[in-house]
């Protein structure tokens, strides 16, 4: 019996490698595509996130090529290289700024993304080794940390503060990089981009994970999930007591 008291954890396996399977796909292919083009052929861009600005040269979709002389479309690249710079067209700024080159290419997406992705990626490969379904997405986050560490929290039912807290953690770095931009005039690097989003990364991977793996179908009844400290979860009525 595993420490949640299921007879397996095949579930959270599975879900934590396809997380860290699709999310290193993206991460491994955001270094491979521009090194597989050729060289100077993608050149430097910039435009809106949540939108297409890349699709042709001119036409539907090709704002981010107004009034730029090198033109880029990635409609015209083959399946694999279109459909990573179409990701990145579609999910990032693609800033030049904040942006690495490869083979005098510009990546696909950001430094804060390709940090984000690699997080995700780790958050999901530990996940998968690490996470138990507990019934509550919080307390299945809290599962990957060992239960001699959770026994306070469990015994003083601290566990929505502590699952809060450390999620900020992981959050923290990237909002006091993205505010201080905000607010001041401090502009942050290509080195401490890709770091601050690793961090948010890590942490949104095992969300993931634990929204996923968190089914309370597993367990016959909320008394049979075994939490640290020996504690239980009560299910409360609603319906009032007969007098």
């Amino acid at each position: 019996m595993e420490k949640n008291g299921l007879q397996n954890r095949h579930r959270e396996k599975k879900v934590g490698m396809w997380i860290f399977g699709i999310f290193g796909f993206f991460f491994v292919s955001f270094f491979i595509s521009p090194s597989l083009l050729p060289n100077d052929s993608v050149p430097e861009l910039g435009a809106r996130a949540n939108a297409l600005d890349y699709f042709s040269e001119d036409g539907a979709y090709s704002s981010g090529n107004n009034g730029n002389e090198e033109k880029f479309a990635w409609s015209e690249l083959d399946i694999y290289n279109g459909f990573i710079y179409a990701f990145g067209d579609l999910n990032c700024h693609m800033k030049h700024e904040r942006t690495w080159e490869i083979n005098d290419n510009q990546m696909p997406v950001c430094t804060r993304d390709v940090g984000i992705f690699f997080g995700i990626a780790v958050g999901g490969l530990v996940f998968s080794r690490r996470g138990f379904n507990r019934w509550t997405v919080k307390d299945t986050c809290l599962s990957l940390l060992p239960d001699r560490w959770l026994e306070k929290i469990y015994r003083t039912n601290y566990r929505t503060y502590s699952w809060l807290a450390i999620g900020m953690i992981f959050c923290l770095p990237l909002i006091i990089d993205g505010f201080t931009q905000l607010l001041t005039s401090y502009e942050s690097n290509n080195f401490t981009r890709p770091i601050t989003g690793i961090s948010f990364g890590i942490g949104l991977g095992v969300l993931i994970g634990a929204v996923y793996c968190a089914k309370p179908k597993f367990f016959k009844s909320a008394g049979e999930v075994l939490l640290p400290n020996g504690s239980r979860f009560e299910l409360t009525s609603n319906e009032p007591e007969e007098e």
